[in-house]
């Protein structure tokens, strides 16, 4: 796998946390502008997710959802801000790869985009 498309970070603290990020294309479906972005991997992680920060500064197209989804932390407390009441629809693309998903928005977040669960359990053999 090429250097550039994964990253391992140790946190500032000097804990041994590490985050494992790779670098991916959003287009939306709409104007198929594209944009490079780097997004979390995270197993523990359900969903795919994006910070609503990002869909109001590159200008996604919003849809609302039929239920809110209320989102728990790793400590099982509910979310401070909030349930997830929009979601936005892209074309992801990484290495030579591209699927159109549906990605939830979520606020307060320090990811731009977040790669749960079922994402990796469908790309593992691409990211191994």
């Amino acid at each position: 796998m090429k250097k550039e498309l994964v990253d391992i970070k140790k946190t500032v603290e000097g804990e041994s946390l590490k985050e494992v990020t790779v670098k991916i294309g959003l287009e939306r479906v709409d104007t198929q502008e594209r944009i490079i972005v780097e997004a979390l991997l995270d197993s523990r992680a359900t969903g795919l997710v994006m910070s609503s920060e990002l869909t109001k500064k590159k200008v996604f197209k919003l849809k609302k959802i039929e239920r809110s989804i209320y989102v728990r932390n790793v400590d099982g407390t509910f979310n401070k801000e909030g349930p997830i009441k929009y979601m936005v629809e892209v074309n992801i693309h990484y290495q030579r790869h591209r699927e159109r998903r549906e990605i939830d928005v979520i606020r307060g977040q320090k990811w731009n985009v977040i790669l749960g669960m079922l994402w990796l359990a469908q790309h593992n053999s691409e990211i191994d």
